[in-house]
């Protein structure tokens, strides 16, 4: 157990000493604005230099103390030598002008160029004024916001404090005595961490937000897709049983229009009936996809159940295949889903035989127990002669998923005597 937290807190520390993603390229705007910000900070710096040389508002002066704060006392006079004054340490113009300009740099190379702003300032020394602590703290806010290496900028900025305030241990600042460049250093630090913990939450929260829509977006794919799938399962049921009926009707039509032209028409008569049941359907589910949710569909037929089941298979009889029915419903009425969903698994397949299995006898049970209604469709082996329809086993597919809906179940496959066997097991109750 020890172990893995020594492991955890390594492979915590290893993440944390890891450089950060890269950001955004910078855009011209914000180069712009750096480098005009570090020329007027150098301008700034040069008036200083010019206007205060080697006595600027930042006076190191090490002899300045003495004891418990008493001035050092002048030297002596030498006789026969005259006074000298204190000249003007020179000033360095090359470390003033890098002190400010390259915080041009503090987005591109943040690190860096506090190291560089840094260093010059501690060069300066004794001619180091107000300007130079300033580009200090700029740069070292700027190594803290922008750095990639978060844990390194921290740690050069404790480094930079502690040096600080040891090569201006002595300094006399315009501010109060408090107020020394090591202890400005520190609270830019704290400023600039905090700075950079409020952009760390503000992205991560752009993160969530980000996730959370394309969540959102995800499911709403999702959702349409099932709504497609269950769309094209119910069209299936609408359309194949009428269309497999009328195409029936039609070839039976054409084989016996000239010899038996009244059959031929009790044939068109049956298309005819197979396709206006059809569009009935093809309204009520077209209707339902296309009312909102405040409209009612008060003119639409309602769907299909077991109510219809006698002109169900007088439309199977007409197309030339025998059915015999056996139906046994309970009392009580059944809720509307379950009674579409058993209406739809014979409509499916007894369709299944007109296509696939022409010439043979079909039979429908349906019968019930105190928990669930059970229905059973068979058929004998069609006509050899018959050709063979491709199917894509989406009926049988829909069939299965309308029937999860009700925790019914489905079974579908070739009977022991031969044939085809549909059973179904729907439970009565939805609750």
């Amino acid at each position: 157990m020890e172990k893995e937290d020594r492991r955890s807190r390594h492979q915590q520390l290893i993440d944390a000493l890891r450089p950060e993603a890269k950001a955004a390229p910078l855009s011209r705007r914000v180069v712009r604005t750096d480098v005009a910000l570090a020329v007027v900070l150098t301008v700034i710096a040069l008036f200083v230099a010019v206007r205060y040389p080697g006595d600027g508002p930042v006076n190191i002066d090490p002899k300045a103390n003495v004891g418990a704060g008493a001035p050092a006392p002048p030297p002596p006079p030498v006789p026969g030598q005259a006074p000298v004054e204190d000249e003007p340490s020179p000033v360095p113009w090359a470390l003033v002008v890098l002190s400010t300009l390259s915080l041009a740099l503090r987005r591109r190379y943040p690190l860096t160029q506090f190291v560089a702003v840094l260093g010059a300032a501690l060069a300066i020394g004794g001619s180091a004024s107000w300007m130079t602590v300033l580009a200090c703290v700029i740069g070292a806010y700027s190594a803290v916001v922008y750095s990639r290496y978060r844990i390194a900028a921290i740690a050069v900025l404790v480094i930079a404090a502690a040096l600080s305030g040891v090569a201006f241990r002595n300094a006399d600042p315009v501010l109060p005595g408090w107020s020394s460049p090591g202890f400005v250093l520190l609270v830019a630090g704290m400023l600039a961490s905090l700075v950079r913990f409020l952009q760390l939450r503000l992205a991560s929260s752009r993160d969530r937000v980000t996730q959370l829509q394309e969540a959102q977006e995800d499911a709403t794919r999702r959702a349409v897709e099932e709504e497609r799938a269950r769309i094209a399962a119910e069209l299936h049921d609408v359309v194949t049983h009428n269309v497999s009926v009328m195409v029936i009707q039609a070839g039976a039509a054409r084989k016996v229009m000239d010899m038996m032209p009244e059959q031929s028409k009790e044939a068109l008569l049956a298309v005819e009936a197979g396709g206006r049941a059809a569009m009935a359907e093809l309204r009520h589910v077209m209707g339902l996809l296309a009312a909102t949710d405040h409209e009612r569909p008060d003119g639409l037929e309602p769907q299909p159940g077991l109510a219809q089941l006698d002109a169900l298979v007088a439309r199977v009889r007409a197309a030339g295949t025998p059915v015999s029915v056996e139906v046994s419903l309970p009392p009580d009425p059944l809720p509307p889903g379950v009674d579409l969903a058993a209406y739809r698994v014979v409509q499916e397949a007894l369709t299944n035989t007109i296509k696939h299995a022409r010439g043979a006898q079909a039979s429908v049970a349906i019968g019930y127990t105190d928990d669930r209604l059970e229905i059973e469709v068979t058929d004998t082996d069609g006509a050899k002669e018959s050709p063979p329809v491709e199917s894509n086993g989406r009926g049988h597919m829909g069939l299965r998923e309308r029937l999860a809906v009700y925790q019914g179940e489905l079974t579908a496959g070739p009977a022991k005597a031969g044939g085809y066997r549909v059973t179904a097991r729907i439970p009565r109750s939805t609750i």
